[in-house]
């Protein structure tokens, strides 16, 4: 790996880094996600605060930056002779950002939203395959994990027919999914007891964040 390809790898991962539930809530005066519902930094335990705007932000902030991390290198990688690997890597590289930040402990959230942003620089047919699913599926279950985790079992196979096997992006989504879903292991668990929570609801015990 050449210096330059460490660099903006390495940005990438600050870039993802920056915890948008964490800064929107701080900005609008609001409780910290970390302190309350599941405790996770994204949008979903944003929106159990019942501010909507809030976790529209985080899920605004949150997806960009995986598209702005991917797009640099996209955009400025091949002056320094950076093709697709480095793109891909940068993409996983903002990923790990979100979801092990380093300016907050290591503690992120589940990248979700993150990947969405990724998934959008890589083609925005891929994006939009794997936002629909989780639609349509929220739409029908109303969870917001199991919608996440249809949708990331989905991509690889959405990436199979829409950049090819041979495409280093189609091994960057599988990795994706698997990242993301490993995130969701305590959803998973919930989920088999009968335990997971419906979008914008709250916790037992919990309240309305002020």
């Amino acid at each position: 790996m050449t210096t330059t390809a460490f660099a903006f790898i390495l940005g990438a991962y600050l870039i993802g880094s920056l915890s948008f539930a964490v800064i929107v809530t701080k900005l609008m005066g609001m409780a910290d996600p970390r302190t309350y519902g599941s405790k996770n930094p994204g949008a979903t335990n944003v929106l159990r605060s019942g501010k909507k705007l809030a976790a529209a932000l985080t899920l605004l902030g949150d997806g960009l930056k995986g598209w702005v991390a991917v797009l640099l290198v996209q955009q400025f990688g091949p002056a320094y002779g950076l093709g697709e690997q480095a793109v891909a890597m940068a993409g996983l590289a903002v990923l790990a950002g979100h979801m092990w930040p380093v300016f907050f402990g290591f503690k992120g959230g589940k990248g979700v939203a993150t990947a969405v942003g990724v998934l959008a620089a890589f083609t925005g047919w891929l994006a939009l395959a794997a936002l629909a699913t989780w639609l349509f599926m929220a739409f029908v279950v109303k969870i917001s994990s199991l919608s996440a985790i249809v949708a990331c079992v989905l991509v690889p196979v959405y990436a199979f027919f829409i950049v090819g096997p041979q495409s280093v992006y189609w091994g960057t989504s599988i990795i994706i999914a698997i990242l993301v879903i490993h995130r969701h292991k305590s959803n998973l668990i919930n989920l088999l007891t009968g335990q997971e929570d419906k979008i914008g609801q709250a916790e037992p015990g919990d309240k309305k964040q002020p």
